[in-house]
């Protein structure tokens, strides 16, 4: 007898998101539109999100629509709870739940060690109170409704490892101490969360990229980041599809508390 006739799933419906509904937040940024694009194509109806609801909505238009699922652009602030909570509830109203949770957004910062403030400092790691406070808004809904739900938290290569200084240095602002702190923090919070939800049915994952600089990174600092790297080049944003898609789908099923690094080698030294 077959696994199919066993009742196992075959691949394509392990990776099928037809008829989820997926919440990427900073879905607009360079990153982001990757992430909600390689979901839509899976089939999943997206819901983008940014502090720019016009953006968003005209992102959301853009998206691919295989199998004629509906996206949605929303404006949601995740430092601002009232913000955090308006979008969810949006979502909520829009199509009656949230199957997977994309912490994407992210408040930039480009000072570093030498030049950051202690206000800018604090403002970066507000970002992993707002990680915290949004996916626990999408598990408390899921455990409202009895449905599962996977929860992906963006960690960073830079959340496990430390960066070379003289891969920015003359060229651009070292990588910012505070953004380090955030994503390291960002990773022990997901398997906090993984072990207390795992019975509730809520599914917490990271995924790390490595280097994905966008295209007005400095070309200098670039070039000595692709010498750093064991592939030799950068990332590119494709390349985080389909493991966005895998920790979003079944094909990840029994898979929580784990943080899923795509860095072309670069934490392998």
């Amino acid at each position: 007898m077959s696994s199919i006739q066993n009742g196992s799933k075959t691949i394509q419906q392990l990776f099928d998101l037809t008829d989820t509904v997926s919440l990427v937040t900073g879905a607009c940024g360079h990153l982001g539109k990757a992430l909600a694009q390689g979901l839509a194509e899976a089939g999943s109806s997206v819901v983008v999100s940014s502090r720019e609801e016009d953006k968003a909505v005209q992102f959301a238009q853009q998206l691919p629509r295989p199998v004629q699922q509906t996206h949605l652009g929303i404006q949601l602030d995740q430092l601002d709870e009232t913000s955090r909570q308006a979008g969810v509830q949006r979502v909520q109203a829009e199509y009656g739940r949230i199957d997977t949770l994309i912490n994407n957004g992210h408040f930039p910062l480009s000072a570093d060690l030498n030049s950051v403030t202690e206000e800018e400092f604090k403002v970066q790691l507000s970002n992993a109170s707002a990680y915290f406070f949004l996916a626990k808004a999408i598990c408390d809904l899921a455990v409202a409704q009895q449905r599962q739900a996977s929860i992906i938290m963006l960690g960073s290569m830079y959340g496990s490892v430390g960066s070379y200084p003289d891969a920015y240095e003359g060229v651009s602002p070292a990588s910012p101490v505070a953004y380090h702190t955030l994503k390291g923090g960002i990773l022990q919070m997901t398997r906090h969360l993984a072990v207390y939800w795992a019975s509730k049915g809520v599914r917490v994952n990271s995924l790390s990229p490595g280097p994905f600089p966008a295209p007005s990174a400095p070309r200098g600092m670039v070039q000595r980041l692709e010498k750093k790297s064991p592939m030799k080049r950068m990332g590119k944003p494709d390349e985080l599809k389909g493991a966005v898609v895998f920790l979003a789908s079944q094909a990840s099923s029994y898979m929580t508390g784990q943080n899923l690094v795509i860095d072309g080698g670069w934490t392998a030294w």
